[in-house]
C-alpha cells in the first residue's frame, strides 16, 4: 500500500492540479446534502466523500458504529492517532485510481460522493475551548512600535514564552457566517470620557487554528512528542478584532470584548499527517527557551497564506496580504506545551489560534492595523477605494495551501462579510 502522502498517487476522481483537495490531502469536515442530517465527510476534488455511507456499507470500520453520522469531528478525534492514521490510509486506498472497490461500485459511489456544489458545510468541530496566541515576532514588533516605540517594541516576557489569552468558544463560527459589527465602550485619546457605540476600527487577523484531538489530564505536563501527538489538524482562522474597544479595555488584563464577538474558521480540517511533507524549522529562538519549550523537531510548516478584501462596490477581492506560516516564532507544539504547563487540562475540540501571521515584508502584514499602520497609511483596493479598517459590507477572504510537486494541500477558504451594528 502506498503512503497517503505519496506525490505520485492519483484518485479515480479527476482533480485539477490547482485544487486544494487532491488525494494527498483528504481533509475532514461536516456537511449536509439532500435533506439529510449533518455528517462527517472528506474533501476530494470537487466532491465530498460521505464517510457515514462508507461506514454503513462496511467499507470503513473505525470502531463504534455511528462515529461519522455525528455533527462534529469530536467523536472521531477521541479515538486517537492510531485510528486517525489507519482511517486516512483506508480512505486513500479506496480513492486510488487503480482500486475498483469504490470506483466500480456504481450504487455506493452515487450515494457516497456528493458534489461540493450541492453540500452545505458546517462547523467541523464542537469547540471545547478557544485560546488565541500572539506568536509572530514580526506582528508583535510592528504593534509594539506603533504603541510603545521602537526601543520597547517587545515586552520582556515575549521572547521567553508564547503569550496568549483565553477567548470565547461560543462565538467561533464557520466560514460564510456574517459578522455583525460589535458595540462596546470606546475612549479615543481625544475624549475625556468613554462612550458606548459601534466599533469604528474593525479589523481582521490572519491566523491558523490548531485543532486539539486528544485530551490531557488536569495536572499533566506535556512534552514535545506528546503535544504533537495530540494535534489532529489545522484550520484557517480569522480573529476579528475591534481595535478601539480593545485599546480602551486591554489594560491591565488584556483582550475581552474587543475579541469576543466573532472568530471565523474554515470548514475543512487539514490533518497534521497531510502537512508532514511541508514541515520546516521556524526562526532561530534567541535566547534559547527554557527546557520544557525546547524543540528537537521542525514544527513549523511551509504554508502559503493570502488575504483578499472586497468592498461592497467591488466585483472581486483585492489581495492585501501574502505571507507564510513558516515565519511563526512560537510553533503550535510550543503553544500547546505551554498551555498545559501549569497543569491546565486540554480537551478534544480545543482550538488554539496561532496569533496574527505576519512576515518581514510590508505586503506580508496579517492585519489592517499593520497594513494601514494604525490608520495612517490607507490600503488602496480599486477605483479609488481605500481602507484603513473594515467598513460595513466588506467581505474578507483568507486562503492557505502547501505547494507540492504537481499538487497542493490546501484549506479552501474562510470568508466573512461585515453587517452593520
Amino acid at each position: 500500500m502506498s503512503h497517503p502522502n505519496d506525490p505520485t498517487l492519483r484518485s479515480f476522481i479527476p482533480v485539477d492540479p490547482a485544487s486544494d483537495f487532491p488525494i494527498q490531502n483528504l481533509p475532514y469536515g461536516v456537511f449536509s446534502a439532500n435533506g439529510l442530517a449533518p455528517r462527517v465527510g472528506v474533501a476530494i476534488g470537487d466532491y465530498v466523500l460521505d464517510l457515514w455511507e462508507l461506514e454503513q456499507d462496511g467499507r470503513l470500520d473505525v470502531g463504534p458504529l455511528g462515529v461519522f453520522s455525528t455533527s462534529s469531528l469530536n467523536p472521531f478525534m477521541t479515538l486517537g492517532p492510531k485510528v486517525w492514521a489507519r482511517t486516512r490510509e483506508h480512505i486513500s486506498e479506496l480513492l486510488r485510481h487503480d482500486n475498483p472497490e469504490l470506483r466500480d461500485n456504481e450504487g455506493l459511489r452515487g450515494r457516497a460522493l456528493v458534489p461540493m456544489a450541492d453540500a452545505k458545510l458546517h462547523m467541523p468541530i464542537a469547540v471545547a475551548g478557544y485560546t488565541d496566541f500572539y506568536a509572530s515576532k514580526e506582528h508583535a514588533t510592528n504593534v509594539g512600535i506603533m504603541f510603545r516605540g521602537k526601543d520597547n517594541a517587545l515586552q520582556p516576557n515575549w521572547l521567553h514564552m508564547p503569550i496568549g489569552y483565553n477567548g470565547r468558544a461560543s462565538t467561533v463560527v464557520v466560514s460564510g457566517t456574517r459578522v455583525r459589527r460589535p458595540r462596546g465602550q470606546l475612549k479615543p485619546p481625544t475624549a475625556e470620557h468613554p462612550s458606548f457605540d459601534a466599533c469604528k476600527r474593525l479589523d481582521f487577523e490572519l491566523e491558523m487554528g490548531t485543532v486539539v484531538g486528544q485530551a490531557s489530564s488536569m495536572g499533566e505536563m506535556l512534552d514535545e512528542a506528546r503535544a504533537e501527538e495530540m494535534i489532529f489538524g489545522f484550520v484557517l482562522l480569522n480573529d476579528w478584532s475591534a481595535r478601539d474597544i480593545q485599546q480602551w479595555e486591554y489594560v491591565p488584563l488584556g483582550p475581552f470584548q474587543g475579541k469576543a464577538f466573532a472568530t471565523s474558521i474554515s470548514p475543512w480540517v487539514v490533518t497534521r499527517a497531510a502537512l508532514e511533507p511541508f514541515r520546516r524549522h521556524g526562526p532561530e529562538q534567541i535566547p534559547q527557551p527554557l527546557p520544557y519549550l525546547q524543540q528537537a523537531q521542525p514544527n513549523n510548516y511551509d504554508l502559503e497564506l493570502e488575504v483578499g478584501l472586497r468592498a461592497a462596490t467591488m466585483n472581486k477581492p483585492r489581495r492585501i496580504c501574502h505571507t507564510n506560516f513558516k515565519y511563526m516564532y512560537w510553533s503550535a507544539v510550543q503553544q500547546l506545551v505551554h498551555h498545559a504547563s501549569s497543569g491546565c487540562a486540554m480537551n478534544a475540540g480545543d482550538l488554539l489560534g496561532s496569533g496574527t501571521i505576519s512576515g518581514p515584508e510590508k505586503d506580508q502584514r496579517g492585519s489592517l492595523l499593520e497594513i494601514s499602520w494604525n490608520g495612517t497609511e490607507p490600503a488602496e483596493l480599486a477605483d479609488g477605494v481605500t481602507r484603513t479598517f473594515l467598513e460595513d459590507g466588506d467581505s474578507l477572504v483568507m486562503r492557505g495551501w502547501c505547494q507540492g510537486e504537481g499538487y497542493r494541500v490546501g484549506f479552501g477558504e474562510v470568508e466573512g462579510t461585515i453587517l452593520p451594528a
